[in-house]
């Protein structure tokens, strides 16, 4: 069946012709063909019939999501040819038979040039979140792709896209197993350090991988330190710390079922009589904690997820940010992050620095931090980098 073909206003193609995947709703002047539905895959066209790129329509503000910037079909061996890229990628960062690290994304949407889609890489079980309908309706091709691909070593797929899925999408879509079967759970190893990972009831996929090289660093800085892991979920800068040799670990997060996993991620560490974690708001756990850690994490949840409650978001980062840099010792170090992606790290930086200004204290930045090379950035989408954070010195 003939794909449907939408044509841009005049002046409309410049940033599809610099390769950036996204066709905002605005620009489209006309639909030739059936009118696409949701998920369908549609073709697009300059106001001068010029061949621009083939992807998935959703309603919305970005009406098409490209995927290829050729004439292709969307079939089986294309989906697979883009599954092979990604993983001859992750090949080449050592990420594929890595005895030290067996977690990691194999398949980062725009990065990889699949909008949309994400699997991660848990021992030998992929898991998958879709994050549009198009997607969605590709899946089974995925799968198939990556039992072809990794053959007896992957043991089972894993769909996670009732969560990912638009709100009001027309799709029903129920997680569960397309290959294989597990417990729903695995201890995985990154960097030597052992971790619970439950992608059938955890957020996200199951584990924060983006924070793998982030993790590493502080590991550095911890050796003999008090140490605070806010916004902790399961535990990854925790169990580092302990593994680094932290005096103490205190690690905080509001969800209860969080701080259970973060309990048994530091049972796991090579010194968990040096932790303890605490199911409380961030905010309520720094009162009165003064001079109290060496090192603060602060990591919290994207507090942005649209651009009309950026200003929100802003204020959040700040208060938190001045709150910690109040407390924390004097000649201590402060890992501040932010996974919100409209705040991009020039608004972030600047209200790290407003921070600072409000908190009082002289602080150096020691490094800039991003997300991992298996979270690859486009550089012709630049809004792939969601990751951002600091690490800082605060006399």
């Amino acid at each position: 069946m003939p794909y449907s073909k939408l044509y841009l206003a005049k002046g409309k193609e410049h940033s599809l012709k610099r390769f950036h995947p996204w066709v905002f709703s605005g620009a489209i002047k006309r639909i030739e063909g059936t009118e696409p539905q949701e998920g369908d895959t549609v073709e697009v066209y300059s106001n001068q019939r010029e061949f621009l790129g083939i992807g998935h329509w959703a309603p919305g503000s970005i009406a098409v999501r490209v995927f290829s910037f050729e004439k292709v079909e969307s079939d089986y061996a294309f989906w697979k040819s883009k599954v092979q890229q990604a993983y001859d990628y992750r090949k080449r960062l050592g990420l594929i038979d890595n005895t030290h690290t067996d977690v990691y994304r194999l398949v980062y949407a725009e990065g990889d040039g699949v909008p949309g889609l994400i699997v991660d890489i848990y021992k030998d079980t992929a898991v998958i979140q879709t994050h549009s309908v198009g997607m969605y309706s590709v899946r089974e091709y995925v799968a198939k792709a990556l039992q072809e691909i990794y053959g007896p070593h992957l043991k089972a797929v894993y769909d996670k896209s009732a969560e990912s899925l638009p709100a009001k999408s027309p799709v029903q879509a129920e997680n569960g197993y397309l290959f294989g079967e597990s417990s729903g759970g695995v201890v995985v190893t990154e960097n030597e350090h052992q971790f619970f990972v439950d992608w059938e009831s955890g957020q996200k996929t199951g584990f924060f991988i983006d924070q793998r090289e982030n993790r590493e660093l502080l590991a550095r800085y911890v050796k003999d330190k008090s140490v605070l892991n806010t916004f902790c979920y399961t535990g990854g800068f925790s169990v580092y710390a302990l593994n680094a040799g932290a005096k103490e670990v205190h690690s905080v997060d509001v969800s209860k079922k969080a701080i259970e996993l973060t309990i048994k991620n530091g049972e796991l560490s090579q010194a968990p009589d040096r932790h303890e974690a605490f199911a409380v708001d961030t905010f309520e756990f720094l009162k009165g904690k003064e001079d109290r850690y060496d090192v603060i994490i602060l990591d919290p949840p994207a507090f942005a997820k649209s651009q009309k409650v950026r200003h929100n978001a802003v204020m959040g980062y700040k208060r938190l940010n001045a709150e910690a840099m109040k407390r924390i010792k004097p000649g201590g170090i402060l890992f501040t992050f932010s996974c919100s992606q409209v705040v991009d790290k020039y608004l972030f930086n600047n209200t790290v620095m407003a921070a600072a200004i409000e908190a009082g204290r002289n602080i150096k930045i020691m490094h800039h931090l991003s997300q991992p090379a298996d979270h690859p950035i486009s550089i012709f989408h630049p809004e792939g980098e969601y990751l951002k954070g600091l690490v800082l010195f605060v006399e």
